[in-house]
């Protein structure tokens, strides 16, 4: 028996910007919440050490996630989710219309249509891991997406406040993820949790305003080196794990 509707991906990157696509899905779908990498009660604890009930939140590519939902009602009351499927952001609008302070907005994550320091805190869950779905050799990255990652990065440290976070959830462990995150150019330093058992999800953190750390900057560089892939640093995940279309929750 096949995978549900919620759950089928598309099969390469080009289709992951394929607009038409995602319209379909939200418009089958609606905005009954579906979650990657476990709800807010699994790694609510991380989250909440990284944020002030006073801060202007950005969620990056909302999809049909309750994560904005769940932080509104924990008290985080000024929140913006974007995401660049029209039918997505109708029917989240239509989902959650009983809290009209909630901000959802149509926009393109490369494209940020805010001013610069708009925001203390930019969130995205699964977003980027969304972005890359057709890298199959995480030690070789192809450099569409590189290229990809970058314009969005660009774009998310232009609209942190100077001494903003940037807080990435993902399954992506350090050694494959925090090379993309650790760059100069962001002005950012870079530092991650792990939460979950068996397979581990991982929550980085991105502190506008401070330096990056002699490895860190190290783990930078490798991203452009000719050879490719940086020096492992931790254990891979369990081999049963290791397929993370199979693994994400939903």
């Amino acid at each position: 028996m096949g995978e549900p509707a919620r759950r089928q991906l598309p099969d390469c990157n080009a289709r992951y910007r394929d607009r038409s696509f995602w319209e379909a899905r939200y418009r089958e779908e609606g905005a009954a919440p579906a979650e990657w990498f476990g709800g807010l009660e699994c790694f609510r604890q991380q989250l909440e050490a990284e944020l002030s009930p006073t801060d202007r939140i950005l969620v990056l590519g909302c999809g049909n996630s309750a994560l904005s939902y769940n932080l509104y009602q924990l008290g985080y009351t000024d929140i913006t989710s974007i995401d660049y499927s029209a039918a997505c952001i109708a029917s989240m609008q239509d989902y959650y219309a009983h809290c009209p302070e909630l901000q959802w907005v149509v926009m393109d994550a490369q494209a940020l249509a805010f001013q610069d320091a708009s925001f203390d805190v930019v969130l995205e869950k699964g977003t980027l891991d969304s972005m890359m779905v057709e890298e199959t050799d995480p030690w070789h990255v192809s450099q569409e997406a590189k290229t990809l990652l970058e314009r969005v990065l660009t774009e998310v440290s232009r609209v942190l406040q100077p001494r903003g976070r940037f807080i990435s959830i993902t399954f992506a462990q350090p050694h494959f993820r925090k090379c993309h995150y650790a760059q100069p150019a962001y002005g950012w330093s870079t530092r991650h949790v792990m939460y979950g058992s068996g397979f581990h999800y991982f929550l980085y953190v991105m502190q506008k305003g401070e330096g990056l750390s002699p490895s860190d900057l190290a783990l930078g560089r490798s991203l452009h080196s000719p050879l490719g892939a940086p020096t492992p640093i931790c254990q891979l995940q369990d081999e049963e794990g290791e397929n993370f279309l199979s693994t994400i929750e939903l």
